[in-house]
């Protein structure tokens, strides 16, 4: 079998190459380092197992010599070993090292370049590495050297007179690096930046001269991981510094919706420079095969409360053996336009979305389009409210069938909330409710939540969440749009 050395990336899980996602998603066996993101090794497929081999300053979780016999260990008793590494591995990533022994060993491995820190880190802070007007050369340094050499093996003298200085693992050194550059020639006066967390949202950048920087950076209370550029590059930082002035940079918000609901919420308010912890509140089960698809002859109306429903129903029709023409001239109702994206799939249109994306919403609209002797097929979770089947029967359905497709429960969480967040977000009465389960009423104050709407709100408020912004719209955009205007008023 081979073994792969990956490149995880610097940080931000959206610099993640497609073929190191693919890769990652049918491995057996993941041997992964301290800068994985938690969102990369989500990927693992079950089953994979997983092994932490991570370094960080003065915390080793094995030695390098052990890292190597496992991935020598894991590749000679088969299946697909990815070898997940920071960066780039062969950039000051002992990947070569690695690799080395998996060529002794007779092995099969490649190597799957990844985006290394050294350009990615600078480029989120603002600073570009080289530029015609001010540097056309760069070196790349580690500030780790192994402890049997004698003395430095970098020539300062040289390095003093590079464009641009870029140095990895560097902070327990810096004053020394400093002034090992001025001792060389550099001027004192040169511009110099530490990055620590590039391109994440906990990045936090230090400019100063470089005299000024290791004291600079001690008063910040800068620590690894972090990245030294040194040169005239620094000097554009303050015009072309992107991913620090995003709306949401520095953020921390909750993300409780169901895991296979997070992504796009979670994707939208990253793309806004936040840090997003998803732990989900409600987690869905299908309640299993029903025998509906074989009597779906003469319904008028097939109602949607939710993606989720919409999903489960039309994936039961097509295991059942037959397709969306089984339907034939019924016209589907959808509570919102997130529910009408998940009918795209299966090639169906929503005939019926409401203004107001709410079961009250649903409820006017349909009655609006005349029920009087029709009959509705309501497919939807188990708990469902009672105001959509009620209603439809007031307003003159000849038949109302309620179908629950699937249950909703509180899931547990693999990983504890590193800290209060700025803002939690709730989509639905269900994942406030989750989160309820979860502490005490006394500790909900401390919570401020943004809803997707009033309904929510309601339920969220009588919990003991305060309820700091509603969307103007019930959907993920109008929450997203709801939580950047708020987090970002003066």
């Amino acid at each position: 079998m081979t073994a792969y050395l990956v490149g995880a990336g610097p940080g931000d899980p959206g610099l993640l190459t497609v073929k190191a996602a693919e890769l990652i998603k049918t491995a057996d066996v993941l041997i992964y380092d301290y800068l994985a993101a938690p969102e990369i090794l989500k990927l693992a497929p079950a089953g994979c197992r997983l092994f932490y081999v991570g370094k960080k300053a003065g915390c080793h979780a094995l030695p390098q010599e052990e890292i190597n016999l496992l991935l020598v260990r894991e590749a000679q008793s088969g299946g697909r070993v990815v070898r997940l590494k920071g960066g780039d591995p062969y950039i000051f990533g002992r990947g070569g090292e690695e690799a080395r022994e998996l060529a002794r060993a007779g092995l099969d491995f490649q190597v799957v370049p990844g985006i290394s820190s050294t350009i990615a880190a600078a480029a989120y802070a603002g600073i570009p590495l080289t530029h015609r007007d001010l540097s056309s050369q760069a070196a790349l340094i580690t500030g780790h050297e192994r402890p049997d050499k004698a003395g430095s093996a970098h020539d300062w003298a040289a390095l003093a007179k590079m464009g641009t200085l870029v140095m990895v693992m560097g902070v327990a050194g810096l004053d020394l690096s400093c002034q090992a550059l001025i001792r060389a020639g550099r001027a004192p006066d040169t511009p110099a930046a530490l990055i620590q967390w590039g391109t994440t949202p906990r990045q936090r950048t230090v400019t100063a001269d470089l005299a000024d920087l290791p004291s600079r950076a001690r008063e910040a209370g800068l620590s690894a991981p972090a990245l030294l550029v040194v040169g005239e590059v620094v000097r554009l930082r303050p015009e072309l510094n992107w991913f620090e002035k995003l709306p949401l940079f520095g953020r921390r918000l909750l993300v409780t919706r169901s895991r296979e609901r997070a992504s796009r919420l979670s994707a939208l308010l990253a793309e806004l420079g936040a840090e997003v912890w998803e732990r989900p509140t409600i987690a869905t089960a299908s309640l299993g095969e029903t025998d509906i698809f074989h009597d779906l002859a003469g319904y008028d109306w097939l109602v949607f409360t939710s993606p989720t429903g919409a999903e489960i129903f039309l994936r039961g029709l097509m295991d059942s053996g037959r397709d969306v023409r089984a339907l034939g001239s019924m016209k589907i109702a959808v509570i919102g336009p997130g529910t009408a994206e998940a009918l795209a799939p299966f090639g169906l249109r929503a005939d019926l979305v409401p203004a107001e994306h709410v079961a009250e919403g649903l409820l006017a609209t349909l009655t609006a389009a005349g029920l009087a002797g029709r009959r509705v097929l309501l497919a939807r979770a188990r708990t469902g409210r009672d105001i959509l089947p009620e209603g439809l029967a007031r307003a003159g359905a000849r038949e109302v069938k309620d179908l629950p497709l699937y249950r909703t429960f509180h899931p547990d969480w693999a990983e504890p909330l590193p800290d209060r967040p700025d803002l939690t977000t709730f989509t639905s009465s269900s994942t406030a409710e989750g989160l309820a389960a979860r502490m005490p009423e006394a500790e909900r104050a401390f919570f401020p939540a943004a809803s997707i709407g009033p309904v929510t709100t309601r339920t969220a408020r009588r919990l003991g969440f305060p309820v700091e912004v509603e969307a103007e719209t019930a959907t993920i955009p109008g929450l997203v749009e709801a939580v950047t205007r708020y987090l970002r008023r003066p």
